[in-house]
């Protein structure tokens, strides 16, 4: 079996840091997977990341201690199932606003009698092994992004199946009224009371967050944090060195020759 970092993080109560890929390099996946994290996140919501794509990158991701998440595109049997027999070991599944929905998500990344995944797990049966149907342990991360879902957040919690919670901070912030990359106080308020409930439930609360960021939500309680993601680290980079450059300073070689 492959290893599995988050979900070992997640039952020792340790924190899990991970990384998020927008781009569908597999030279990117690469060098993310071999970053000192612990899961590495394929997102095929808003990433620039297909089906085909995601296998691609699912494999290079393989080989290295981190755990493959994918981010679906929404709460969809198909997706979800797809996503599973591709051999993603965690799923975070984007606005789950509703009790219904939690259980809709849960129920469609298990086989019964707990769920309705319909069995062909293809390339997952190849990474994991033949006995993938007994030994399949797949975290299940519904997102908490809207009002909606604050206002039922004891409910979605209280659904058996889930490992943890993953705060989408800016489509949360706008829901509340807010723009993305709010620091008022009633969005802070509402990250603390997301990991007081989640803490209550004994369900790990996560969060997407930056550099900038990051220390707070650690800080907050926020057991799974990313912290980095390709597409903004390549853009940050980049112009980091042509402003530099134009500058006439010096900075970071980034070139190998």
């Amino acid at each position: 079996m492959q290893p599995n970092p988050l979900r070992y993080c997640f039952e020792s109560g340790a924190t899990a840091l991970g990384g998020w890929l927008n781009l569908p390099s597999s030279t990117g996946a690469e060098i993310m997977a071999g970053l000192d994290l612990d899961y590495v996140v394929v997102d095929m919501q808003h990433g620039l990341i297909d089906y085909s794509d995601s296998l691609t990158l699912l494999a290079s991701i393989a080989g290295h201690s981190v755990t493959a998440v994918v981010r679906v595109p929404w709460n969809a049997p198909d997706h979800v199932g797809k996503a599973l027999d591709a051999g993603a070991m965690g799923l975070i599944i984007p606005m789950v606003n509703s009790e219904a929905e939690c259980r809709q998500a849960v129920e469609s990344a298990s086989y019964p009698p707990h769920g309705r995944r319909s069995y062909g797990p293809s390339r997952a049966a190849i990474v994991e092994g033949p006995e993938y149907f007994d030994v399949a342990q797949v975290s299940i991360i519904p997102m908490i992004e809207t009002s909606e879902a604050l206002d039922n957040l004891d409910a979605i919690l209280s659904v058996n199946g889930i490992a943890a919670v993953y705060v989408g901070p800016a489509d949360l912030a706008i829901s509340m009224g807010f723009k993305p990359g709010s620091d008022d106080p009633a969005f802070l308020t509402a990250l603390d009371l997301i990991v007081t409930r989640s803490d209550a439930h004994g369900v790990v609360p996560g969060i997407h967050a930056t550099t900038a960021t990051a220390a707070d939500r650690l800080k907050r309680g926020f057991r799974m944090v990313t912290i980095t993601t390709d597409l903004v680290a390549l853009r940050t980079k980049l112009a980091e060195d042509v402003t530099l450059v134009r500058a006439g300073l010096v900075g970071d070689t980034t070139q190998s020759y």
